[in-house]
């Protein structure tokens, strides 16, 4: 298996969903995929009014039912690792 190849997808399934479920996470109540987090960003041009793209997170990890403690964003291969825009995302709600 070439790592190179892998969709962001495949990673998720083979890499990030294994890792939490090794570091103690249960999969089934303290973690949610593809959790939307904004409904999008309000755009005004005069009289019309209408939402930007909605932002979602990979996985949401929960201390307990409705309280949300890490956001993951898995990335491909394709992708360096460093800061990412829901550093940005999350910090101007």
């Amino acid at each position: 298996m070439n790592k190179r190849d892998l969709s962001e997808r495949d990673i998720c399934t083979k890499f990030i969903t294994p890792a939490l479920t090794a570091a103690g996470w249960d999969i089934n109540s303290q973690v949610r995929e593809q959790v939307y987090l904004t409904d999008g960003q309000v755009i005004v041009r005069g009289r019309m009014v209408r939402r930007g793209e909605r932002k979602f997170a990979d996985y949401v990890l929960f201390y307990k039912p409705n309280i949300p403690i890490a956001v993951v964003e898995a990335k491909d291969n394709t992708h360096r690792v460093g800061p990412h825009r829901w550093n940005r995302t999350l910090n101007a709600r």
